[in-house]
């Protein structure tokens, strides 16, 4: 891979507390290549494209894409095995669906 610039997965709050109610910076994640564990902050993110690319820290693979046209976004985490969400203990638990 060519060495490109990026910014840290910070940089990913804004765009995509767009799509969601909570702040997915503090959301762990692991990669599904390498198995790293870590926050959704600390991915390497690529602005060179037409959307956002977040890549593992460790082994640099592909764990978030984000793409946005006026009226939608695709969000594509297939690099991502799971994400986890912490939640305002302030807010009302769902009922089981």
């Amino acid at each position: 891979m060519t060495e490109m610039s990026y910014l840290d997965g910070n940089m990913l709050d804004g765009p995509l507390r767009e799509l969601f109610a909570v702040d997915l910076s503090a959301a762990t994640g692991r990669c599904e290549h390498c198995g790293m564990l870590g926050p959704m902050a600390a991915l390497r993110v690529y602005s060179h494209a037409p959307g956002l690319v977040g890549r593992c820290p460790n082994c640099t693979s592909v764990m978030l894409r984000l793409v946005r046209s006026p009226d939608r976004a695709w969000l594509d985490l297939r690099g991502t095995t799971f994400l986890q969400v912490p939640m305002p203990l302030d807010q009302p638990h769902p009922g089981p669906l």
